[in-house]
């Protein structure tokens, strides 16, 4: 049996949380014949290397890049010292990360003197938190008495497009160099969130890239099952933080997990399901600091269940535009125009809506200030001498919620009953939107009215 075990970065957070995670992959080493472990960065070296990278950009002060080298090399000297006892196994691992350190302090100062930051060297730069996780993650492991090695995420057979910073795979060969390591009983460290091109140049997936190197890895082995190691024990029927009474929910299908993912639920990476969902591998989201918890299990199957709604989400952080004019009812090509012109502005649209007389275009895109600047500017530059549109507004009151489960498939009048349900919370509707998939209706409403509203709908359909 093959098992992909991939840890975030609050599961590694420390010294002492890598020792922990160690554990938990030797233990399942005992029960599966083949473990692979894919690690996420320390917390917070991600956001930090970016900032870093930012400031040697604009800055240009080698000091604070000396102070952050220093931050850095502490940090990861004391996770050496609080993951590994064996002094042999602290002297390989440190002067790896020292090794490494070093290669990161030429880059930044070169970044600084230079004046220049592509997107290559950006991935680059950000590739050296998962580098410098996994080999302490392996010394720990090799410290409880198991063999194991570290390689990053295109050692392993991840090849990717020169897409750098939301790169694709374009071919897998992991079976090729993961499958020997396996065969020798070696538990591999793989790097999450990077992959490599076919010259070998470092490439990223993305924020939140780590869950889906993960299913790169477990769709490659052809995995008996994947498992994702969080904070939180499952997928849960609502945000915590907003609703009260929220539950774990033990089983779901790929679909819904990929609606969920989609529209806020910041457990899983939306991207994560498509290569599992490809080889119907399962997929589990377990709780690292909760080992005995089942969590979710995520399949193929769709669990029956007696609610029809599995989950209640929301995405906040997001505008709506709204694009008005007479003059589009009948234009052939308006639409093509409309997000071609969101395309150079880069926007992250989430939810699109289209009243019958063609009058009116609604669009949700995430992002703030700065992203509204640039499709508003973008869209009146498509559209300034055309009588086609003849207002562009903005509404930034605004939050999504979407409601998800696969039991709303044909079922007859769960929309009445979910917008009743929005009516009596005192949320105002200002878009409605609903995918062929009929598992997920989302809508917007004032965010100001999102957490009545995400609790009254929590307490009429979770039962």
């Amino acid at each position: 049996m093959v098992t992909v075990m991939k840890f975030g970065g609050t599961s590694i957070g420390d010294g002492k949380r890598m020792r922990h995670v160690a554990k938990i992959v030797t233990d399942k080493k005992k029960v599966d014949k083949d473990v692979v472990v894919v690690t996420s960065a320390m917390t917070q070296i991600t956001n930090s290397l970016i900032d870093i990278s930012k400031e040697a950009l604009d800055v240009r002060d080698i000091k604070r890049i000396n102070n952050f080298i220093e931050d850095i090399k502490k940090k990861h000297e004391e996770a050496i010292e609080d993951a590994i006892k064996s002094e042999d196994i602290k002297r390989d691992v440190r002067e790896t990360i020292y090794n490494l350190i070093d290669e990161l302090e030429k880059v930044l100062i070169g970044v600084a003197y230079l004046g220049e930051l592509t997107p290559k060297s950006r991935d680059y730069i950000l590739s050296f938190g998962e580098r410098l996780s996994a080999p302490i993650l392996s010394g720990a492991i090799k410290d409880l008495g198991y063999p194991s090695t570290y390689l990053t995420g295109g050692e392993a057979g991840i090849i990717t497009d020169e897409n750098y910073g939301c790169a694709r795979p374009i071919r897998l060969e992991v079976k090729e160099r993961v499958g020997p390591l396996l065969r020798e009983g070696i538990i591999p460290v793989i790097t999450g969130f990077i992959g490599s091109t076919e010259k070998g140049n470092i490439t990223t997936f993305g924020r939140g890239g780590s869950d889906y190197s993960a299913a790169l890895v477990g769709a490659g082995l052809d995995a008996d099952i994947v498992e994702i190691w969080t904070d939180v024990s499952g997928i849960l029927t609502s945000d915590p933080r907003i609703v009260k009474n929220v539950k774990r929910i033990p089983r779901m299908s790929y679909i819904e997990a990929m609606e969920l993912a989609y529209f806020g639920a910041k457990v899983l990476h939306p991207r994560t399901i498509e290569p599992l969902m490809e080889k119907n591998i399962p997929l589990r989201i377990k709780n690292t600091f909760d080992p005995e918890n089942e969590g979710t299990l995520i399949t193929n199957d769709k669990e029956e269940s007696n609610n029809i709604i599995k989950a209640i989400t929301a995405i906040k952080d997001v505008f709506l535009i709204n694009i008005f004019g007479a003059g589009m009812v009948g234009v052939s090509g308006t639409a093509a125009r409309i997000f071609s012109a969101l395309g150079r502005a880069d926007a992250n649209v989430i939810l699109i809506s289209q009243g019958s007389s063609e009058t009116n275009v609604s669009i949700v895109v995430y992002g703030d200030g700065e992203e509204a600047e640039r499709c508003l500017r973008e869209l009146r530059e498509e559209f300034k001498n055309s009588n086609l549109i003849r207002d562009i507004s903005i509404d930034w009151d605004v939050a999504v919620v979407s409601a998800v489960g696969a039991g709303m498939k044909g079922s007859r009048g769960i929309a009445g009953k979910l917008f009743t349900a929005v009516a009596e919370s005192g949320a105002n509707i200002k878009m409605i939107a609903q995918g062929s998939s009929e598992v997920n209706i989302s809508f917007v409403i004032g965010e100001s009215e999102l957490k009545r509203c995400l609790q009254t709908l929590h307490d009429t359909f979770i039962k």
